[in-house]
C-alpha cells in the first residue's frame, strides 16, 4: 500500500498496483513493476547481455564503485551505480553477442579530475599482492598525500579485495593481503587515488593482472631432527612384492612361473634321441620318480 507524502498531488512512497513511488536524490519517483512478455528483439538481445556482463563485474565491487563514481553523480538525479553500468557497458564491453565479454584494461571504476596513478603495476610479494606506481620527481606538494584506492579481482571465482584509503601517493607502492586459495588464480588490479577530506578522486586506472600458475608440489615432512637441523622428507616406497603363505600353499604368479619354466627345461634335458619332438612322456615319468624318491 502507497502512502500520499504531500496531499493528493503530492508524491506518494510504496506500492499501488503496478505502481511503485520512492525518493530518490531527493525527488518523487514512480516507476511499474512486471515482467515483459513481448519478445526479445535481436537490439534488446544484444543489450541484455551485456547488461549481464557488466553486472556481473560490478556487483561483487560496489562498495568500491561507490566512492569512485559518488562525486560523479553529485547534484544529479542519478546513482553512482547506473553511472558505472551505463560508462563500462559502453565502453568495456568487447566482442559479439554471444560471444561478447568485459575487456577488464578499459573498465573504468571511479571517475574525477585527481591526477592519475603513473604507470601502475603489480607482483607477488610472498603472501601478498604489491602495487606500485611512479612517483614524478615535480609532484606538486598538494598531490603528496592523497590516497591509494586499490582493488584485486579474481574473474574466475568472481571474488575481490580492496582498500579504499591506503598508502600516501609519495610512498609508490601499496601491499595487500589475499586469500591463500587464490593465491594461484587470474586476478586483474586496479587504482585510483582520493585526497585526504574525499572531495577530489581520480580516474581509475588499470595496474595488470598476473595470469593462473600451476601449483607446485611440496614434499611431506615427516619429522624434525632438531639435533641437526634437518627435515627429514617422507618419500613413498616401492610397494612389496606379496609373499606365500606357507600355511595356505598359495603362491604369488612370479613364483609358479619360475617352477613351471624349471619343469620344463628340466624335461627338454632328459629328452631322449628316439622321443619324436613335442612327446616328453618318459621325461615326465622321470620327474616324476625324482618327485617320489
Amino acid at each position: 500500500m502507497g502512502s500520499l507524502q504531500n496531499g493528493l498531488f503530492g508524491g506518494f512512497n510504496g506500492r499501488v498496483g503496478n505502481l511503485v513511488g520512492y525518493m530518490l536524490n531527493g525527488k518523487n519517483v514512480i516507476r511499474t513493476i512486471g515482467h515483459s512478455t513481448k519478445r526479445l528483439s535481436p537490439a534488446r538481445k544484444v543489450n541484455c547481455d551485456r547488461m549481464t556482463i557488466v553486472n556481473k563485474f560490478l556487483r561483487p565491487i560496489s562498495s568500491f564503485i561507490k566512492v569512485g563514481f559518488r562525486l560523479k553523480v553529485v547534484g544529479t538525479d542519478r546513482n553512482f551505480y547506473n553511472e558505472a553500468v551505463s560508462y563500462n557497458k559502453k565502453h568495456a564491453v568487447t566482442g559479439v553477442y554471444p560471444d561478447a565479454e568485459l575487456d577488464y584494461p578499459k573498465a573504468m571504476l571511479s571517475m574525477g579530475t585527481l591526477l592519475k596513478a603513473e604507470k601502475p603495476s603489480i607482483q607477488h610479494v610472498g603472501a601478498e599482492i604489491e602495487f606500485s606506481w611512479e612517483v614524478p620527481a615535480d609532484l606538486p606538494w598538494k598531490n603528496q598525500k592523497d590516497r591509494a584506492m586499490v582493488l584485486l579481482y579474481w574473474p574466475d571465482q568472481n571474488q575481490q579485495t580492496h582498500i579504499l584509503s591506503g598508502s600516501h601517493r609519495k610512498d609508490g607502492k601499496q601491499r595487500v593481503q589475499i586469500d591463500q586459495n587464490l593465491a594461484n588464480e587470474r586476478v586483474v588490479a586496479y587504482i585510483s587515488f582520493i585526497n585526504d577530506d574525499a572531495t577530489e578522486i581520480s580516474d581509475s586506472v588499470y595496474a595488470g593482472s598476473i595470469t593462473k600458475q600451476a601449483q607446485k608440489s611440496t614434499p611431506e615432512i615427516e619429522k624434525l631432527d632438531f639435533n641437526s637441523n634437518k627435515a627429514v622428507i617422507k618419500v613413498p616406497k616401492a610397494p612389496v612384492p606379496p609373499k606365500s603363505d606357507p600355511l595356505s600353499g598359495d603362491k604369488p604368479d612370479s613364483l609358479k612361473n619360475a617352477k613351471s619354466n624349471w619343469i620344463r627345461n628340466v624335461a627338454a634335458d632328459t629328452q631322449k634321441p628316439d622321443d619324436p619332438p613335442g612327446n616328453t612322456t618318459r621325461s615326465q615319468n622321470k620327474i616324476t620318480n625324482r618327485k617320489a624318491s
